[in-house]
Protein backbone atom coordinates (compact mmCIF):
# COMPACT_ATOMS: atom_id res chain seq x y z
CA UNK A 1 0.00 0.00 0.00
CA UNK A 2 1.57 3.63 -0.67
CA UNK A 3 0.97 5.90 1.51
CA UNK A 4 -1.90 7.83 -0.18
CA UNK A 5 -4.05 5.28 0.43
CA UNK A 6 -5.60 4.89 3.58
CA UNK A 7 -4.43 1.53 5.97
CA UNK A 8 -7.20 -1.03 5.40
CA UNK A 9 -9.22 -2.63 8.37
CA UNK A 10 -10.99 -5.95 9.13
CA UNK A 11 -13.96 -3.89 8.64
CA UNK A 12 -12.91 -3.16 5.09
CA UNK A 13 -12.62 -7.20 4.32
CA UNK A 14 -14.63 -9.06 6.96
CA UNK A 15 -17.91 -11.24 5.81
CA UNK A 16 -20.86 -9.11 7.82
CA UNK A 17 -23.46 -11.22 9.56
CA UNK A 18 -21.84 -14.49 9.81
CA UNK A 19 -23.47 -17.53 9.58
CA UNK A 20 -23.43 -19.23 13.20
CA UNK A 21 -24.17 -22.23 15.19
CA UNK A 22 -25.30 -22.87 18.51
CA UNK A 23 -22.93 -24.87 20.71
CA UNK A 24 -25.95 -27.07 21.25
CA UNK A 25 -26.66 -28.34 18.00
CA UNK A 26 -26.12 -31.57 16.78
CA UNK A 27 -22.91 -31.87 14.66
CA UNK A 28 -25.16 -33.45 11.70
CA UNK A 29 -26.98 -30.06 12.00
CA UNK A 30 -24.14 -28.04 11.28
CA UNK A 31 -22.65 -29.52 9.20
CA UNK A 32 -25.48 -29.25 7.29
CA UNK A 33 -25.03 -25.67 7.87
CA UNK A 34 -21.61 -25.64 6.55
CA UNK A 35 -22.04 -27.26 3.69
CA UNK A 36 -25.27 -25.55 2.68
CA UNK A 37 -23.76 -22.17 3.43
CA UNK A 38 -20.50 -23.02 1.60
CA UNK A 39 -18.20 -22.14 4.33
CA UNK A 40 -15.49 -23.90 6.06
CA UNK A 41 -16.09 -22.73 9.62
CA UNK A 42 -18.58 -20.59 11.48
CA UNK A 43 -18.68 -18.65 15.16
CA UNK A 44 -20.34 -21.08 17.95
CA UNK A 45 -22.35 -18.78 20.37
CA UNK A 46 -24.54 -19.30 23.30
CA UNK A 47 -28.29 -19.47 24.03
CA UNK A 48 -27.80 -15.85 24.12
CA UNK A 49 -26.03 -15.20 21.35
CA UNK A 50 -22.46 -14.88 23.07
CA UNK A 51 -19.55 -15.99 21.48
CA UNK A 52 -18.16 -19.23 22.70
CA UNK A 53 -16.15 -20.56 20.34
CA UNK A 54 -15.71 -21.65 16.77
CA UNK A 55 -16.18 -25.00 14.50
CA UNK A 56 -14.69 -25.71 11.21
CA UNK A 57 -14.93 -28.59 8.51
CA UNK A 58 -11.57 -30.10 10.26
CA UNK A 59 -13.52 -30.28 13.44
CA UNK A 60 -16.20 -32.32 11.60
CA UNK A 61 -13.65 -33.97 9.73
CA UNK A 62 -11.53 -34.81 13.19
CA UNK A 63 -15.34 -36.45 14.63
CA UNK A 64 -15.62 -38.69 11.30
CA UNK A 65 -12.09 -39.90 11.24
CA UNK A 66 -12.40 -41.05 15.10
CA UNK A 67 -16.42 -41.99 14.83
CA UNK A 68 -15.88 -45.04 16.43
CA UNK A 69 -14.58 -43.63 19.83
CA UNK A 70 -17.58 -41.10 19.31
CA UNK A 71 -20.13 -43.64 18.56
CA UNK A 72 -20.53 -44.75 22.33
CA UNK A 73 -21.40 -40.99 23.26
CA UNK A 74 -24.80 -40.35 22.58
CA UNK A 75 -25.59 -36.31 21.95
CA UNK A 76 -22.49 -35.38 20.53
CA UNK A 77 -22.99 -31.51 19.82
CA UNK A 78 -21.25 -28.40 18.71
CA UNK A 79 -19.67 -27.43 21.68
CA UNK A 80 -17.91 -30.94 22.11
CA UNK A 81 -15.79 -30.24 18.94
CA UNK A 82 -15.52 -26.50 19.00
CA UNK A 83 -12.45 -24.52 19.20
CA UNK A 84 -12.79 -22.43 22.35
CA UNK A 85 -12.40 -19.41 22.83
CA UNK A 86 -12.42 -18.31 19.50
CA UNK A 87 -9.68 -15.91 18.50
CA UNK A 88 -11.23 -12.70 17.97
CA UNK A 89 -10.46 -9.15 15.74
CA UNK A 90 -12.14 -5.97 16.05
CA UNK A 91 -13.91 -3.77 13.08
CA UNK A 92 -11.29 -1.32 13.23
CA UNK A 93 -8.39 -3.48 13.51
CA UNK A 94 -5.48 -2.77 10.46
CA UNK A 95 -5.46 -5.73 8.17
CA UNK A 96 -2.07 -6.17 8.88
CA UNK A 97 -2.67 -6.55 12.42
CA UNK A 98 -5.38 -9.00 11.88
CA UNK A 99 -2.66 -11.21 9.26
CA UNK A 100 -0.40 -11.31 11.75
CA UNK A 101 -2.67 -13.16 14.39
CA UNK A 102 -4.11 -15.31 12.11
CA UNK A 103 -0.21 -16.58 11.32
CA UNK A 104 0.66 -16.66 15.35
CA UNK A 105 -2.51 -18.71 16.24
CA UNK A 106 -2.08 -20.80 13.30
CA UNK A 107 -6.03 -20.10 11.84
CA UNK A 108 -8.09 -19.61 9.27
CA UNK A 109 -10.11 -17.16 10.35
CA UNK A 110 -10.93 -14.48 13.16
CA UNK A 111 -14.33 -13.55 14.90
CA UNK A 112 -15.26 -10.19 14.21
CA UNK A 113 -17.21 -8.92 17.68
CA UNK A 114 -17.48 -4.66 18.79
CA UNK A 115 -14.96 -3.58 21.02
CA UNK A 116 -16.07 -5.05 24.30
CA UNK A 117 -18.99 -7.46 23.14
CA UNK A 118 -18.96 -10.96 22.93
CA UNK A 119 -21.24 -10.96 19.81
CA UNK A 120 -20.14 -11.78 16.20
CA UNK A 121 -20.74 -9.11 13.90
CA UNK A 122 -18.57 -10.27 10.84
CA UNK A 123 -15.96 -13.24 10.21
CA UNK A 124 -12.27 -12.72 8.54
CA UNK A 125 -11.16 -15.69 6.72
CA UNK A 126 -7.77 -15.84 4.69
CA UNK A 127 -10.31 -15.90 1.52
CA UNK A 128 -11.36 -12.53 2.58
CA UNK A 129 -7.72 -11.48 2.70
CA UNK A 130 -6.84 -13.14 -0.73
CA UNK A 131 -9.73 -10.73 -2.58
CA UNK A 132 -8.79 -7.94 -0.57
CA UNK A 133 -5.29 -8.33 -2.02
CA UNK A 134 -6.53 -8.77 -5.39
CA UNK A 135 -8.78 -5.37 -4.77
CA UNK A 136 -5.29 -3.26 -3.81
CA UNK A 137 -3.62 -4.85 -7.01
CA UNK A 138 -6.34 -3.84 -9.12
CA UNK A 139 -6.28 -0.51 -7.94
Amino acid sequence: MNATRTMATVADAMTRDPIVVRAEDPLADAARILDAAHVSGVPVVDAHGHLVGVLSRTDLLHARATEPLWERWPGLVVRHLMHAPAITAEPDMPISEAAAIMEREHVHRLVVVEPGRSVPIGVLSTTDLVHLMVQEGEA
